[in-house]
């Protein structure tokens, strides 16, 4: 991020990378402040600190950094597609679930994909005729078309819920 958008602190870190990568590379926040600093250590990137006020920590791409980030980027990636949803999971686990409980997970899920692709479709409105930034819009694409298919699954599963197609607990009434 830094290589991409310039010397940078660990807030214009968190603030560039909710706005960006974070819509499909998740990570905590702490790690914004502790890799800059393990990257320093390594020669990868370069410390600035203000020496008075608010003694902001600036961090800057190196040489090596940037040959470090090439190579990264040269290698190929052979890792599986992953994918960490609470609400699958949910879903797996949906015979220990209460009688209502899979029509509520799957009609949240539909509100919950619908507004996300409201919003990717907004910042591709907004966006996507920028030419700084054309090349890693591409990225949006793809998280467009798994939100599409995210909601249609979703809309699925609702509809099997509506018909009662889902094994689940029955629990006694609740007083």
């Amino acid at each position: 991020m830094i290589a991409l958008r310039g010397p940078s602190t660990s807030y214009d870190l968190k603030r560039a990378i909710g706005r960006s990568v974070g819509y499909f590379w998740n990570f905590p926040h702490a790690q914004l402040y502790s890799e800059p600093k393990r990257l320093e250590e390594a020669g990868l990137l370069e410390l600035d600190e203000e020496d008075s006020g608010r003694r902001r920590k600036t961090f800057s791409i190196t040489d090596a950094g940037r040959k470090a980030l090439r190579d990264w980027m040269a290698e190929p990636v052979n890792e599986h597609f992953e994918l960490r949803d609470v609400a699958e999971i949910k879903l797996f686990f949906s015979e220990l679930a209460g009688p209502d409980d899979v029509a509520r997970l799957a009609k949240e899920q539909v509100l919950q994909h619908e507004r996300r692709i409201a919003e990717y479709e907004e910042m591709q409105r907004r966006f996507g005729h920028i030419e700084e930034v054309a090349g890693r819009m591409i990225t949006l694409e793809l998280g467009l078309g798994m939100e599409y298919a995210a909601l249609e699954f979703w809309r699925r599963v609702r509809e099997r819920a509506d018909r009662g197609e889902f094994k689940t607990e029955k629990r006694p009434p609740q007083d």
